[in-house]
């Protein structure tokens, strides 16, 4: 499985963006879909998750903010981010995670969310 995620860029505090990521090989839509993010001498911390199903989870710091969404036809996962902070700033990878095979889990290679205050 590969993920290949895009929409990252440099945006001004309060401004909006929308990052995706797409699957690709052989899975299934039973996977969990999510977004996390690594921010500069932080460790990496889950943003938004979807099972199959359509239940979201999110951290509490994007509560309220951001939005994630999933397109199972089409094996690609959506986070739209809005009401950006510049703590936000951060490496965003979008993960695809097996719900009970815990070895299955791929990593797609980041975008760059910059945000500017």
């Amino acid at each position: 499985v590969q993920l290949q995620a895009s929409g990252g860029g440099l945006v001004q505090a309060g401004g909006s963006l929308r990052l995706s990521c797409a699957a690709s090989g052989s899975m299934s839509s039973i996977y969990v879909m999510g977004w996390y993010r690594q921010a500069p001498g932080k460790q990496r911390e889950l943003v938004a998750g979807i099972a199959s199903g359509g239940r979201t989870n999110y951290a509490d710091s994007v509560q309220g903010r951001f939005t994630i969404s999933r397109d199972n036809a089409k094996n690609t996962v959506y986070l739209q981010m809005n009401s950006l902070k510049p703590e936000d700033t951060a490496i965003y990878y979008c993960n695809l995670q097996h719900p009970v095979l815990s070895s299955r889990t791929y990593w797609g290679q980041g975008t760059q969310v910059t945000v500017s205050s």
